[in-house]
Protein backbone atom coordinates (compact mmCIF):
# COMPACT_ATOMS: atom_id res chain seq x y z
CA UNK A 1 0.00 0.00 0.00
CA UNK A 2 1.57 3.30 -1.06
CA UNK A 3 1.06 6.54 0.78
CA UNK A 4 -0.03 9.57 -1.15
CA UNK A 5 2.06 12.64 -0.41
CA UNK A 6 -0.18 15.66 -0.66
CA UNK A 7 0.67 19.33 -1.02
CA UNK A 8 -0.35 19.75 2.62
CA UNK A 9 2.21 17.07 3.65
CA UNK A 10 4.91 18.90 1.71
CA UNK A 11 4.05 22.19 3.43
CA UNK A 12 4.13 20.52 6.85
CA UNK A 13 7.55 19.06 6.11
CA UNK A 14 8.83 22.48 5.05
CA UNK A 15 7.59 23.98 8.31
CA UNK A 16 9.15 21.24 10.43
CA UNK A 17 12.45 21.49 8.54
CA UNK A 18 12.51 25.26 9.02
CA UNK A 19 11.87 24.84 12.76
CA UNK A 20 14.70 22.29 12.98
CA UNK A 21 17.03 24.87 11.41
CA UNK A 22 16.42 27.50 14.12
CA UNK A 23 19.74 27.61 16.00
CA UNK A 24 19.91 26.62 19.66
CA UNK A 25 19.32 29.67 21.82
CA UNK A 26 17.71 31.71 19.05
CA UNK A 27 14.10 32.53 18.33
CA UNK A 28 12.15 33.65 15.29
CA UNK A 29 8.63 34.99 14.99
CA UNK A 30 5.69 33.10 13.57
CA UNK A 31 5.60 35.64 10.73
CA UNK A 32 9.32 35.09 9.96
CA UNK A 33 8.74 31.35 9.89
CA UNK A 34 5.72 31.76 7.62
CA UNK A 35 7.75 33.87 5.22
CA UNK A 36 10.67 31.44 5.32
CA UNK A 37 8.46 28.56 4.16
CA UNK A 38 6.71 30.63 1.48
CA UNK A 39 3.51 31.21 3.44
CA UNK A 40 3.72 34.93 4.16
CA UNK A 41 0.67 36.07 6.10
CA UNK A 42 -0.35 32.54 7.13
CA UNK A 43 0.65 32.99 10.77
CA UNK A 44 -2.47 31.34 12.15
CA UNK A 45 -1.90 28.26 9.96
CA UNK A 46 1.71 28.04 11.18
CA UNK A 47 0.80 28.41 14.86
CA UNK A 48 -2.06 25.91 14.59
CA UNK A 49 0.22 23.40 12.90
CA UNK A 50 2.94 23.82 15.54
CA UNK A 51 0.35 23.08 18.25
CA UNK A 52 0.10 19.61 16.72
CA UNK A 53 3.86 18.95 16.86
CA UNK A 54 4.15 15.40 18.27
CA UNK A 55 7.79 15.97 19.33
CA UNK A 56 7.79 19.48 20.85
CA UNK A 57 11.29 19.40 22.34
CA UNK A 58 12.98 17.39 19.57
CA UNK A 59 11.42 19.63 16.92
CA UNK A 60 11.98 22.87 18.83
CA UNK A 61 8.80 24.80 18.14
CA UNK A 62 9.37 26.58 21.47
CA UNK A 63 11.84 28.75 19.51
CA UNK A 64 8.98 30.35 17.56
CA UNK A 65 7.54 33.40 19.29
CA UNK A 66 5.19 36.27 18.56
CA UNK A 67 6.37 39.21 16.49
CA UNK A 68 6.10 41.53 19.51
CA UNK A 69 8.61 39.37 21.41
CA UNK A 70 6.10 37.70 23.71
CA UNK A 71 6.32 33.94 23.97
CA UNK A 72 2.88 32.93 22.80
CA UNK A 73 1.43 29.51 23.50
CA UNK A 74 3.17 26.14 23.65
CA UNK A 75 1.80 22.62 23.65
CA UNK A 76 3.62 21.87 26.94
CA UNK A 77 2.64 25.19 28.52
CA UNK A 78 3.77 28.78 28.23
CA UNK A 79 5.91 28.57 31.38
CA UNK A 80 7.92 25.69 29.95
CA UNK A 81 8.34 27.55 26.65
CA UNK A 82 9.72 30.56 28.49
CA UNK A 83 11.99 28.32 30.57
CA UNK A 84 13.39 26.47 27.51
CA UNK A 85 14.14 29.68 25.63
CA UNK A 86 15.81 31.33 28.60
CA UNK A 87 17.72 28.14 29.51
CA UNK A 88 19.13 27.85 25.97
CA UNK A 89 20.14 31.52 25.92
CA UNK A 90 21.76 31.20 29.35
CA UNK A 91 23.78 28.18 28.22
CA UNK A 92 25.07 30.10 25.22
CA UNK A 93 26.11 33.07 27.37
CA UNK A 94 28.16 30.77 29.62
CA UNK A 95 30.18 29.17 26.83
Amino acid sequence: MSKHITKKDTIKRKIMQAVLEIPFGRVISYSELAEKVGMKGKIRYISTFLKQNPYPVAIPCHRVIKKDGSYGNYILGRDLKKYLIEWEQKLLRHQ
